[in-house]
This record gives C-alpha cells, sequence and structure tokens, in this order.
C-alpha cells in the first residue's frame, strides 16, 4: 500500500486548482443583508422537510423553495457568489462560474429561450450559521446542485451535481470552449489505456444510459458492483483513475479534500471498481462509473448528440451531512 500512499498524496498536492478555507463570514453577511421577504423565502428551520429535496433541471422546471437570483440587488449576488467562491476550491468555483455562463449560451442557440437565464439559481439556510453548532444551505439550478452541511466546524458538500450543455459549445465566437472536459477526457484516456482482457472487465454495457442512474434520489446505496478493480490495474492506469478522482474531489476546498483522500486511504483503494457503457470514442454516448465502499461517482454524456454531460458525488453515509448529524446527536448530552 506503499505505493497508494504515495500516489494520494502526489495528486492532493498537484490536485486542479488552489483551494481555499470554507469561511462562514460571507454566509452571514449575505443574510444580514437581506429584507423580511427575502428571509423568510431564504432561511428555514434544520429540519425543514424540503431539505434534501434537489435536482438538476433548469430553474422553472422544478420546484424550488429557496431564494432566486433574480429576486436579489446585485450586491446580494455579489454576496453568493462570494459564499461559493469560499466554500469550493479555485477550480470548484470555476467550474460553477462556466456552468452558469452556459445558461446564456443556450439562450442565444435555442433562439432567446426565456428558461434560460442565468439567475435562476436558488440559494436557502437551514439553521442560523451565526448562532447554531448544526446548520445547511443549498445553492441549486439547471445543472448545478450542492448541498453544504455544517457541523460543530465540520463541512462536508454531498451530493454534488455538475452538468454541462452544451459540453463543447458548437457554433460563435466561443466554439470549441469545454465545461467539465477533465472529468471527460481522464475517462476516456483511462478506458483507452486498458489492455483487451482488462476492457472486457470494465465495459460493462455497450450502451450509455440516457442520464446518470441515480438521478436526483435523496439517498443512494451502492449500485450492483460493475467494472475493474483498482487493482487489477497496472501503475500507469492506477495512476489515472486517482487522477479522474481527484478531479471530483477538487472541487472541495483543501481540508475537506484531505478527509477525502484519508477517507479513500481507509476504505482500500483495492475495492475501487471503475465501470463503463457506450462508446470509448467522443461524439456517441458514454457512461462511466467509480465506486467505492463509501462514495460513487457517475458520468454521462449521452444527451445532446453526446455534448451534454451530467456528472455526480455520491456519499453513501455522508449525503446531507448525515454522517455529521449522526456523530453530533451520539456525542451532544442535550440529545
Amino acid at each position: 500500500m506503499k505505493f497508494h500512499t504515495f500516489l494520494l498524496s502526489i495528486l492532493f498536492l498537484f490536485s486542479t486548482g488552489t483551494f481555499k478555507s470554507a469561511d462562514p463570514d460571507p454566509a452571514i453577511r449575505f443574510i444580514n443583508s437581506l429584507n423580511s421577504e427575502q428571509k423568510e423565502r431564504a432561511l428555514k428551520a434544520f429540519d425543514y422537510g424540503y431539505k434534501e429535496n434537489w435536482h438538476y433541471l433548469p430553474g422553472t422546471s422544478w420546484f424550488r423553495t429557496g431564494l432566486r437570483l433574480d429576486a436579489l440587488e446585485d450586491t446580494q449576488k455579489a454576496m453568493v457568489y462570494e459564499l461559493l467562491s469560499a466554500s469550493l476550491s479555485e477550480s470548484g468555483y470555476d467550474k460553477t462560474k462556466r456552468i452558469i455562463d452556459l445558461e446564456n449560451v443556450l439562450f442565444e442557440i435555442e433562439g432567446e429561450n426565456d428558461i434560460r437565464n442565468p439567475d435562476y439559481y436558488f440559494i436557502e439556510f437551514f439553521g442560523n450559521p451565526e448562532s447554531d453548532s448544526l446548520w445547511a444551505w443549498t445553492f441549486q439550478g439547471h445543472h448545478l446542485a450542492f448541498h453544504f452541511s455544517v457541523v460543530n466546524g465540520k463541512t462536508s458538500i454531498a451530493p454534488r451535481f455538475m452538468g454541462a450543455n452544451p459540453a463543447m459549445i458548437p457554433e460563435g465566437p466561443r466554439k470549441g470552449e469545454r465545461t467539465l472536459h477533465r472529468e471527460e477526457d481522464l475517462g476516456f484516456e483511462l478506458i483507452n489505456a486498458l489492455t483487451p482482457e482488462q476492457r472486457k472487465k470494465a465495459i460493462f454495457s455497450e450502451r450509455a444510459f440516457h442520464d446518470v442512474v441515480t438521478l436526483n434520489s435523496i439517498e443512494v446505496g451502492p449500485l450492483t458492483p460493475v467494472g475493474i478493480r483498482f487493482n487489477a490495474l497496472n501503475h500507469a492506469q492506477q495512476s489515472v483513475l486517482m487522477q479522474l478522482i481527484n478531479e471530483y474531489i477538487s472541487v472541495m476546498p483543501a481540508e475537506l479534500a484531505e478527509k477525502r483522500i484519508e477517507n479513500l486511504k481507509q476504505e482500500e483503494l483495492d475495492d475501487i471498481l471503475f465501470g463503463w457503457a457506450g462508446a470509448t470514442e467522443p461524439g456517441t454516448g458514454h457512461y462511466y462509473r467509480v465506486q467505492g465502499t463509501s462514495f460513487l461517482i457517475e458520468f454521462d454524456n449521452t444527451q445532446g448528440n453526446a455534448n451534454h454531460i451530467h456528472s455526480v458525488w455520491r456519499d453513501f453515509e455522508g449525503d446531507f451531512g448525515r454522517d455529521l448529524i449522526r456523530e453530533h446527536y451520539l456525542s451532544s448530552d442535550h440529545h
């Protein structure tokens, strides 16, 4: 396992983007800027019934209870983005802004379709970040869904959904610009680095799914094991797989990424499976999943002539901060 530990350390040091620590002050400043009507829409009790309600559909296509960005003043919108910047890594924040900006691209491509609007994203808080040891907040809309849970100063971000449409801009002055390209390219690099015998293990379906299998499920458990195990890969292939996993981990700030890497070490890398479905070259529908004992990554690019990406990270025990919340209640005398 020494090679595994060394590999994870290198990947963390050279992961995409510069990490920043989450700062609760932007949340408090934003909340204090809201008027009473805005607060009624944005602030809920921690046990609010819709806290785990989420989707990646466009902002007008799914019922959401939070405060939409177009109900904010420009200074307040800037505070939302400040909070996102403080709560994600530099690369995670950059991906977030690019995904939101694709609404402008779709607006032009689809003939000024009114449902395409970069202000159709929602923010919502559960509990009070200024006074509570247990609180959460969400940011979601088209192709973005982040759930942040903060428990006694510890933070988790799961589920994490990121999508891109178009994944590659097909026309105009930004033609060829890609979003979430590393998640796609590293997947192709790994599947095409496998030997014919290894591909027989890794490819579990000749046809890709139309979407990620877990969709917007509130609770997710391990899927049926498919694919090739980490210990069946050579060192170069293992390195690519770890770069792929790290691309998803690197959305989070440094301290959260370190914790996730430690979890990977503890659960034994040899248990991780990489499974592929569909085409092994760009342009035709393709799908992959990476599954460990505690997490699941899904990536799908089948819609829009394979130019429409959906990707998600799920924590089997930690989605919506469930592991931290359980730990909080077990260790708190008054509970």
